[in-house]
Protein backbone atom coordinates (compact mmCIF):
# COMPACT_ATOMS: atom_id res chain seq x y z
CA UNK A 1 0.00 0.00 0.00
CA UNK A 2 2.84 2.25 0.95
CA UNK A 3 4.55 1.89 -2.55
CA UNK A 4 0.95 2.92 -4.12
CA UNK A 5 1.20 5.98 -2.34
CA UNK A 6 4.26 6.96 -3.11
CA UNK A 7 3.66 6.13 -6.89
CA UNK A 8 0.13 8.58 -6.58
CA UNK A 9 2.64 11.29 -4.86
CA UNK A 10 5.03 10.94 -7.50
CA UNK A 11 2.56 10.89 -10.57
CA UNK A 12 0.79 13.86 -8.87
CA UNK A 13 4.27 15.93 -8.52
CA UNK A 14 5.13 14.81 -12.10
CA UNK A 15 1.97 16.27 -13.60
CA UNK A 16 2.13 19.29 -11.36
CA UNK A 17 5.59 19.96 -12.65
CA UNK A 18 4.63 19.08 -16.50
CA UNK A 19 1.75 21.62 -16.00
CA UNK A 20 4.22 24.63 -15.21
CA UNK A 21 6.58 23.96 -18.14
CA UNK A 22 5.96 25.87 -21.34
CA UNK A 23 4.49 23.99 -24.26
CA UNK A 24 6.66 25.45 -27.35
CA UNK A 25 4.93 24.85 -30.49
CA UNK A 26 7.66 24.16 -33.17
CA UNK A 27 7.15 26.10 -36.11
CA UNK A 28 9.54 26.72 -39.48
CA UNK A 29 10.38 29.48 -41.33
CA UNK A 30 7.92 29.44 -43.97
CA UNK A 31 4.92 29.06 -41.42
CA UNK A 32 5.91 33.04 -40.92
CA UNK A 33 5.24 34.26 -44.11
CA UNK A 34 1.90 34.18 -46.06
CA UNK A 35 1.00 32.23 -48.79
CA UNK A 36 1.13 34.69 -51.44
CA UNK A 37 4.63 35.91 -49.92
CA UNK A 38 6.22 32.13 -50.23
CA UNK A 39 4.56 31.38 -53.56
CA UNK A 40 6.15 34.59 -55.00
CA UNK A 41 9.48 33.70 -53.36
CA UNK A 42 9.30 29.72 -55.16
CA UNK A 43 8.65 30.87 -58.19
CA UNK A 44 10.98 34.08 -58.97
CA UNK A 45 11.88 34.87 -62.13
CA UNK A 46 13.89 32.57 -64.17
CA UNK A 47 16.02 35.12 -65.43
CA UNK A 48 17.20 35.99 -62.89
CA UNK A 49 19.81 33.17 -62.21
CA UNK A 50 21.43 34.57 -65.11
CA UNK A 51 22.17 38.19 -63.11
CA UNK A 52 25.95 38.47 -63.46
CA UNK A 53 26.80 38.18 -59.62
CA UNK A 54 27.84 41.54 -58.48
CA UNK A 55 26.87 43.23 -61.58
CA UNK A 56 24.75 46.50 -61.82
CA UNK A 57 20.96 44.75 -61.18
CA UNK A 58 22.72 42.35 -58.52
CA UNK A 59 21.81 44.50 -55.64
CA UNK A 60 18.70 45.08 -53.46
CA UNK A 61 17.70 48.57 -52.85
CA UNK A 62 15.54 49.27 -50.25
CA UNK A 63 13.46 51.97 -51.83
CA UNK A 64 13.14 52.83 -55.24
CA UNK A 65 13.71 50.54 -58.12
CA UNK A 66 12.96 46.67 -56.75
CA UNK A 67 15.74 44.24 -57.47
CA UNK A 68 17.36 43.02 -60.43
CA UNK A 69 15.22 45.97 -62.12
CA UNK A 70 11.71 44.36 -61.57
CA UNK A 71 9.12 46.60 -60.86
CA UNK A 72 7.78 47.83 -57.28
CA UNK A 73 4.37 45.92 -57.69
CA UNK A 74 6.02 42.42 -58.88
CA UNK A 75 5.03 39.49 -56.58
CA UNK A 76 8.98 38.54 -56.53
CA UNK A 77 10.40 42.31 -55.87
CA UNK A 78 7.41 42.50 -53.05
CA UNK A 79 7.94 39.16 -51.19
CA UNK A 80 11.66 40.04 -51.01
CA UNK A 81 10.49 43.10 -48.77
CA UNK A 82 7.53 41.76 -47.11
CA UNK A 83 6.67 42.39 -43.57
CA UNK A 84 3.37 40.99 -43.74
CA UNK A 85 3.55 38.40 -40.78
CA UNK A 86 0.68 35.54 -39.39
CA UNK A 87 -1.43 37.06 -36.80
CA UNK A 88 -1.90 33.51 -34.93
CA UNK A 89 1.90 33.72 -33.93
CA UNK A 90 1.10 36.79 -31.92
CA UNK A 91 2.04 36.74 -28.19
CA UNK A 92 2.55 32.66 -28.91
CA UNK A 93 5.37 30.09 -27.24
CA UNK A 94 7.32 28.77 -30.12
CA UNK A 95 10.52 27.04 -31.09
CA UNK A 96 12.18 27.33 -34.07
CA UNK A 97 15.34 26.57 -35.72
CA UNK A 98 17.92 29.44 -36.97
CA UNK A 99 21.20 31.63 -36.92
CA UNK A 100 22.62 33.91 -34.72
CA UNK A 101 23.45 37.39 -35.85
CA UNK A 102 24.43 39.37 -32.56
CA UNK A 103 23.53 43.18 -32.02
CA UNK A 104 24.42 43.44 -28.29
CA UNK A 105 27.30 41.63 -26.32
CA UNK A 106 28.94 41.95 -23.09
CA UNK A 107 32.45 42.13 -22.14
CA UNK A 108 32.19 38.54 -22.06
CA UNK A 109 31.28 38.17 -25.51
CA UNK A 110 27.67 36.93 -23.88
CA UNK A 111 25.09 38.29 -26.68
CA UNK A 112 22.17 39.57 -25.04
CA UNK A 113 20.32 40.94 -28.09
CA UNK A 114 20.49 39.42 -31.52
CA UNK A 115 18.66 38.84 -35.11
CA UNK A 116 17.68 35.33 -35.52
CA UNK A 117 17.50 33.84 -39.24
CA UNK A 118 16.49 31.34 -41.25
CA UNK A 119 20.17 31.01 -43.11
CA UNK A 120 23.85 31.39 -42.34
CA UNK A 121 25.17 34.42 -43.62
CA UNK A 122 22.02 36.44 -43.40
CA UNK A 123 22.14 40.23 -42.76
CA UNK A 124 25.84 39.87 -43.18
CA UNK A 125 25.35 39.55 -46.76
CA UNK A 126 23.05 41.66 -49.28
CA UNK A 127 20.64 40.81 -49.72
CA UNK A 128 19.07 40.08 -46.64
CA UNK A 129 15.84 37.93 -45.87
CA UNK A 130 12.48 39.50 -45.92
CA UNK A 131 11.59 41.37 -42.43
CA UNK A 132 9.00 38.41 -41.87
CA UNK A 133 11.65 36.32 -41.91
CA UNK A 134 14.19 38.16 -39.34
CA UNK A 135 12.90 37.24 -36.05
CA UNK A 136 14.49 40.28 -33.51
CA UNK A 137 15.53 38.42 -30.24
CA UNK A 138 16.64 39.56 -26.28
CA UNK A 139 17.91 36.55 -24.22
CA UNK A 140 18.09 38.18 -20.73
CA UNK A 141 20.45 35.17 -19.37
CA UNK A 142 22.78 35.61 -23.17
CA UNK A 143 24.79 33.21 -25.12
CA UNK A 144 28.41 32.69 -25.75
CA UNK A 145 28.84 30.90 -29.12
CA UNK A 146 31.58 28.72 -29.65
CA UNK A 147 31.13 29.79 -33.95
CA UNK A 148 28.43 31.81 -35.73
CA UNK A 149 27.54 28.74 -38.11
CA UNK A 150 26.09 26.81 -35.27
CA UNK A 151 22.14 26.84 -35.97
CA UNK A 152 20.14 26.91 -32.75
CA UNK A 153 16.99 25.81 -31.54
CA UNK A 154 15.09 28.72 -30.14
CA UNK A 155 12.06 28.98 -27.58
CA UNK A 156 10.27 31.58 -25.98
CA UNK A 157 7.16 34.12 -26.63
CA UNK A 158 6.80 35.43 -30.17
CA UNK A 159 4.97 38.99 -31.06
CA UNK A 160 4.40 40.78 -33.99
CA UNK A 161 6.36 44.00 -34.13
CA UNK A 162 8.52 45.96 -36.73
CA UNK A 163 12.02 46.16 -35.50
CA UNK A 164 14.50 48.49 -37.25
CA UNK A 165 17.81 47.31 -36.94
CA UNK A 166 21.33 48.59 -38.49
CA UNK A 167 21.39 45.17 -40.36
CA UNK A 168 17.92 44.64 -41.00
CA UNK A 169 14.47 44.76 -40.34
CA UNK A 170 12.23 42.26 -38.23
CA UNK A 171 8.64 41.96 -38.46
CA UNK A 172 8.90 39.34 -35.25
CA UNK A 173 10.48 39.42 -31.51
CA UNK A 174 11.19 36.87 -29.71
CA UNK A 175 11.83 36.99 -25.70
CA UNK A 176 13.82 33.76 -25.49
CA UNK A 177 13.52 31.52 -22.84
CA UNK A 178 16.04 28.75 -24.45
CA UNK A 179 18.61 28.08 -26.26
CA UNK A 180 19.73 24.55 -27.71
CA UNK A 181 22.66 23.34 -30.54
CA UNK A 182 20.07 22.67 -33.42
CA UNK A 183 19.91 18.86 -34.20
CA UNK A 184 17.67 17.61 -37.13
CA UNK A 185 14.68 15.89 -35.52
CA UNK A 186 15.02 16.89 -31.82
CA UNK A 187 11.86 17.07 -29.72
CA UNK A 188 13.56 18.52 -26.89
CA UNK A 189 16.91 18.85 -27.10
Amino acid sequence: MKTVVNCALLLMCLLSTASWARDYQTIEWPDLMPEEDLQALLNRPEWIDEVPEGGDIDTMPPTGEGFAGLPEDDPYNQALKSAKTIPVFDNKDVRIPGFVVPLVFDDEQRITEFLLVPFFGACIHLPPPPPNQVIYATYEQGIVLDALYDPFWVSGKLTIELVETDLSQAAYQITVDDMEIYSDGAVGG
